[in-house]
């Protein structure tokens, strides 16, 4: 077997073994890989700062409480600069001072009413009555922008951080797997594989096409543990053919999209992963992460679903 050979052809890659992807270690596997950073889109319409709900819900917890600190500082900043527009109009508090004033505001926005400041003149409790209105309205958002951020659904589904290919019924196939963290059940659970390259025309025209990846089993009622994709590398597959010098070149990616009903959310979830020409393992096959307890139970050993071992025919 020669190892100088710099060309896998995926039509035969799963006897012969890929020598570079050979000697990557079980660690380096589950090494994970940073995540992609977001587009940058130019030239947008200006709708944007019509989308601040979808902002909110997406941002970082801490860029959101940092959010909700500085809208609350911000409105008792405003209410205490009109509220000394009337220096004398707050009872028992000091003749100009800013400080009395906004302290005056906070007690105000919060229905705290301690007893000792109070509005004292005509035009202080205008300004308390509006502020007061702008309190309900301002907790009326923060706990729902705050509730839909907590029962918004997510999936805690994890994707092997490589795919194999082995034979599987005497055809090299394309395997990864994921799994349910949860535990519980996802029900009609389905998956779609595309296969991602950049292409040339016949006009000369660059553009990135999709083919999809047909599954041996796209679906499954349900989902709770482990789930092995197959996909198999025959005259229809777009992977027929292909090297890994071609995948580097067209820039491949192969896409999985997965969704079901989660039966304890009640919810549609989703989840998606990438996977990168050199993320693909030649003459590998996983390891088995499925056992069974002393009670009966399944048990499926996540320390190790990312790991794999070689292959040997049989």
């Amino acid at each position: 077997m020669a190892t100088t050979e710099s060309k896998v052809d995926l039509k035969t890659a799963p006897h012969r073994g890929d020598h570079s992807h050979a000697g990557r270690t079980n660690a380096a596997a589950r090494a994970p890989r940073p995540q992609r950073p977001k587009p940058i889109i130019r030239g947008q319409d200006g709708t944007q700062w019509k989308d601040i709900y979808h902002y909110v819900l997406i941002a970082p917890w801490w860029q959101f409480i940092l959010g909700l600190a500085a809208i609350y500082f911000a409105l008792n900043a405003v209410f205490a600069g009109l509220f000394m527009l009337d220096p004398d109009g707050i009872a028992n508090g000091r003749h100009g001072s800013f400080a009395d004033a906004f302290f005056f505001s906070v007690q105000t926005l919060g229905t705290i009413g301690y007893g000792v400041l109070a509005p004292k003149t005509r035009y202080a409790n205008i300004v308390v009555t509006v502020e007061s209105f702008v309190s309900l309205l301002n907790l009326a958002l923060a706990t729902g922008l705050i509730f839909a951020r907590f029962s918004r659904p997510f999936a805690r589904v994890v994707f092997s951080n490589v795919a194999v290919i082995v034979p599987f019924e005497g055809v090299p196939t394309l395997m990864f797997r994921a799994a349910n963290q949860r535990g519980n059940q996802i029900l009609d659970a389905n998956a779609t594989v595309s296969f991602a390259r950049q292409v040339t025309t016949a006009e000369g025209i660059v553009m990135r096409r999709f083919e999809e990846l047909k599954l041996l089993r796209p679906r499954t009622p349900l989902f709770s543990l482990s789930w092995t994709m197959m996909h198999q590398i025959d005259a229809a597959s777009p992977l027929y053919g292909a090297d890994i010098d071609t995948l580097h070149d067209q820039q491949t990616e192969i896409i999985v999209l997965l969704s079901g009903m989660d039966e304890t959310l009640s919810q549609t979830i989703y989840a998606r992963h990438a996977y990168s020409p050199d993320d693909i393992l030649f003459d590998r096959r996983f390891v088995d992460v499925l056992t069974s307890a002393d009670t009966g139970r399944m048990v499926v050993n996540l320390h190790r679903f990312h790991d794999t071992q070689a292959w040997t025919p049989p």
